[in-house]
Formats: structure tokens, C-alpha cells, sequence
């Protein structure tokens, strides 16, 4: 858990009140999860009902990309990691990135286009909402209703990444979204749910492999119905459950969906969506 001078500074910067706009977020309906491709409903083969294609009420979609009409809008921000398609960009900026021991740059072992934002500093913390904090009105201007921040757990991923810093960071990131009249959503990071939500003022969450890592009720415990989950099929599988399995867990979030580990838009080769 964070220390309490971190959270001294946390609540310091974003108060202790919860974002009215939260409350508008639906807990209902079809939840869907397209950072790979995006599509406007769901095919009729996978939706809900069999013989027209289904409507998708809350949907998350890379900040690049347009929120669907009609549907709440959850824009996705990689906060604490670089994005693939910004490597020239944060090069400019190599200061504010993790190196190891030996100078080489830290990259994400799981995704190793990306490198690890270095927030150890109140000055690296300014210099990188100079950068992220833009994407973030961005996706206000484009009509978004709110934002998840990829990935709170950083820090708990990479030790040398300091927790008292990634904390501050984060609630510089509540700030600037909730002045954009923008929801935000914790992402991952179980052991922080009560950390995030009361003391970061974090309005819901958007967790994946709840199921599989058996940390659902720590998110619902937290944030009651207000929880977007996605479960993968591969990591259902080494959990020794399949999805309908996933969907008889007591504590899971009623918004939950499983997608395959590309997120693909639908049609494409690997697609998959199902909903409990």
C-alpha cells in the first residue's frame, strides 16, 4: 500500500469528492472493449440477441480514435506507458523514461514496444501532463464521457518505479480529467481499488482477468457495479475455467465480457465477444 505521505499529496491534489459525471455511467446494458479495431454494433452471430445486430451502450476506444454515437464513451490513455506508434516522440523526451541499471531504456516485457514513464519527480511528473494531459482534453473535445489511464500497477510491474511518485501522477490524472468534466477509471491494480477510489477519488474501474486472478470482489467491494471487466481466453484457460464458468463467479461484475487477446474488430480473423 502507498505510504501515507503519498497519500497526503494524493488527496492534497484531487480532494475527497467523487466526480458528479460518474454518476451517469450506465450499469447496464452491452459493454464492449475495441482497442484494436472499432465497429459500431455487435454482428448478430455474437450479440446478445440472434438475428440483428445488437447495440453496444458503453464502449472503450483508444483516445485516436472517434467515441460511438449513442453509447457511453470510455477513451483510453496510456498514462504510465509509452504508446507503440510514439516511439519518436518520447524519444525527445528521453529524461522522463525508465533505465535500468546499466542505462538501457526499461521496456514492458509483455509489450516490448513500450517503454515505462519515470514519475519519481514532481518536475518529470509536470513534464509528462505536459504530454499526456493534452490527450486527455483531447478526448473530452471529441466527446468521450470519460477516460481509463493504462495501467495503475506500474509501478507494483517495475520496482524501480517509484510508488509515492506513480500515485502523485495519478491523481494529477483525476484532476486534469475531472476539470474536463470527464469520469476516470482505475485501471488493474487490485490491491489499490480502496486507495484509488477513496483516496485518488477514481470514479470506477476497468479491470481484466478478474475472473482468472481471482480479485473480482476487490474491485466490487470498491466500486459496486460501476466496473468494466474483460476476460481473455487464455488466461481463463490456465485458470482451469472456461467463460461460462467465469460467469457463475459470485462477485464478478455484471458488465463483464470476453475478448480475444488482440481486441480484433469484428469480422476480422481471431474475433471473439461474449457476454454473460
Amino acid at each position: 500500500m502507498a505510504t501515507a505521505a503519498a497519500l497526503g499529496v494524493a488527496v492534497a491534489m484531487s480532494g475527497c469528492s467523487t466526480n458528479e459525471a460518474s454518476l451517469t455511467m450506465p450499469v447496464s446494458g452491452t459493454f464492449d472493449y475495441q482497442l484494436g479495431g472499432t465497429y459500431d454494433s455487435l454482428p448478430s452471430s455474437v450479440g446478445p440477441s440472434s438475428s440483428v445486430d445488437d447495440p453496444i451502450d458503453i464502449v472503450v476506444r483508444d483516445a485516436g480514435a472517434a467515441p460511438l454515437t449513442g453509447a457511453y464513451s470510455v477513451c483510453y490513455v496510456n498514462g504510465f506507458q509509452t504508446q507503440p506508434d510514439e516511439a519518436t516522440l518520447w524519444r525527445d523526451h528521453d529524461d522522463l523514461l525508465l533505465h535500468d541499471a546499466d542505462g538501457e531504456l526499461v521496456v514492458d516485457p509483455d509489450w516490448p514496444d513500450e517503454h515505462i514513464l519515470d514519475p519519481s519527480t514532481a518536475d518529470r511528473r509536470s513534464e509528462i501532463l505536459d504530454i499526456i494531459g493534452p490527450v486527455i482534453d483531447g478526448c473530452a473535445s471529441s466527446g468521450f464521457d470519460a477516460v481509463e489511464i493504462d495501467n495503475l500497477d506500474t509501478a507494483d510491474r517495475f520496482p524501480d518505479i517509484d510508488r509515492t511518485g506513480a500515485l502523485d501522477l495519478a491523481a494529477e490524472y483525476v484532476d486534469r480529467a475531472h476539470a474536463q468534466g470527464l469520469s476516470i477509471a482505475q485501471k488493474n491494480a487490485a490491491e489499490l481499488a480502496e486507495t484509488a477510489h477513496s483516496q485518488l477519488s477514481f470514479d470506477f474501474a476497468v479491470t481484466e482477468e478478474c475472473v482468472a486472478f481471482d480479485e473480482c470482489d476487490r474491485f466490487t467491494s470498491v466500486y459496486g457495479d460501476r466496473v468494466l471487466a474483460i476476460e481473455y481466453p487464455d488466461t481463463l484457460v490456465e485458470a482451469g475455467l472456461d467463460f461460462a464458468d467465469a460467469c457463475t463467479v459470485p462477485d464478478r461484475p455484471p458488465l463483464m465480457i470476453l475478448r480475444d487477446r488482440d481486441l480484433v474488430a469484428a469480422g476480422d480473423p481471431g474475433y471473439r465477444f461474449d457476454t454473460c
